[in-house]
């Protein structure tokens, strides 16, 4: 599992020069679990003329943040020449090195290994007080993978604070994403296993029809959970475009969730859409709700997909029979067309250990054995995040 740092108390979306008010937090992805132990926390202002992937600052001790002071208000002054009509963004991060301002994606088995760092949204500096002040409710988290020969891709992701969970990222998403990147960034051994070849063969090809699913309810409130921020469709894009380079495409990309979780979405796909170099490499944001009979309009029309990707599907056991019938779904639009089924590539962590009866279900049902390729451990000793691959049987 990873930790985060985040707000739980955010700042304010605007401040009179002087200084702020805010809360930071240590927790995990749902933060239903604070950090065990204790944690410096840097900061580092970030100017209106600074890029966020490129800042200048140094990053300053905040503090050292333990579940003793969880609650603690801290006030901090912003910058002294900070004007009126100026915005300024806060990084919180867990080091004061400037190269762990960005959560690195470069490696499974080294991602998660301290919290990851925040930033703020604009705190607009103003002459006078605002009369009605508001909490923010944004965040944004830069990620970061280098791949041979293409240099560094930097993307900027934006998540809500408040507990909609469809609007955020999870563990397993980012432990995918890492996965993935050192998929795509290497050759392959001559020990691969046959299911990961295939895997990157899919998602390599000129003319791949890529879908990530995401959506459920949870049980206790309803509260959607997919695609989210989209973090696994935009690292895998983006990963596309650099090894395909000029190479003419094909195919399309759907990126879907439930209608509630498109604006962060589709903004989240705006922000990185310079790592799409072509119309193939751009996850379209779509509308797929699993309770739903049949698929929507846009997915028939593609008639098969090459790979499905999915990432913390497995939250709420109940929604299983609506998973397991788009699968079914997805599956039976390859068989109309005599195409070859599309490969299944899974991130997961266990949150509980009934969840894994999606294994059985999806063999006996769908056809699809998963085999597991490998995990993340994150946080030193904690709950990794598992990457399965699967491959429902050809008819």
């Amino acid at each position: 599992m990873f930790y985060y740092i985040s707000f739980l108390r955010p700042p304010p979306s605007s401040s009179t020069p002087g200084s702020i008010n805010f809360t930071p937090q240590v927790a995990n992805d749902l933060r239903t679990e604070l950090f065990p132990g204790t944690q410096d926390i840097y900061y580092a202002w970030l100017s209106p003329t600074e890029s966020l992937e490129n800042t200048l600052s140094k990053p300053r001790k905040l503090m050292t943040w333990s579940r003793a002071v969880a609650y603690k208000e801290i006030s901090l002054a912003l910058p002294p020449n900070a004007r009126p009509g100026q915005s300024w963004r806060l990084l919180l991060s867990g080091s004061a090195s400037a190269q762990h301002m960005s959560i690195s994606l470069a490696n499974a088995h080294s991602t998660g290994k301290e919290p990851f760092p925040v930033i703020s949204m604009p705190i607009k500096i103003t002459s006078k007080p605002d009369k009605a002040p508001t909490k923010q409710t944004q965040i944004e988290r830069i990620y970061s993978a280098s791949l041979c020969g293409f240099g560094d891709l930097r993307f900027l992701l934006r998540e809500q604070t408040s507990f909609d969970l469809d609007k955020k990222v999870w563990d397993s998403g980012i432990g995918l994403s890492s996965w993935l990147v050192d998929l795509l960034n290497s050759s392959p051994p001559d020990t691969e296993r046959p299911a990961v070849t295939r895997a990157r063969d899919a998602l390599l090809s000129n003319s791949s029809n890529l879908i990530e699913l995401g959506r459920m309810h949870l049980t206790t409130n309803r509260t959607p959970v997919g695609t989210g921020t989209g973090i696994v469709s935009i690292v895998i894009s983006a990963l596309r475009a650099a090894r395909l380079g000029e190479t003419r495409r094909e195919g399309r990309f759907l990126a879907t969730d439930l209608a509630s979780a498109m604006p962060i979405l589709s903004h989240n796909l705006t922000c990185n859409a310079k790592y799409f170099t072509q119309p193939p490499d751009t996850p379209q944001p779509l509308t797929l709700d699993w309770d739903e009979e049949n698929l929507p309009e846009q997915v028939m029309e593609v008639g098969g997909f090459d790979a499905i990707l999915m990432a913390d599907v497995t939250y709420n056991t109940a929604s299983f029979p609506s998973l397991l019938r788009t699968l079914s779904s997805l599956v039976q639009l390859n068989v109309k067309r005599s195409l070859p089924p599309p490969m299944v590539i899974m991130g997961y962590k266990e949150r509980d250990s009934d969840e894994r009866s999606l294994w059985g279900a999806l063999e006996s049902e769908v056809g699809i054995h998963l085999e597991k390729v490998g995990e993340c451990e994150g946080w030193p000793g904690s709950t990794p995040i598992e990457f399965w691959i699967g491959q429902a049987e050809s008819p």
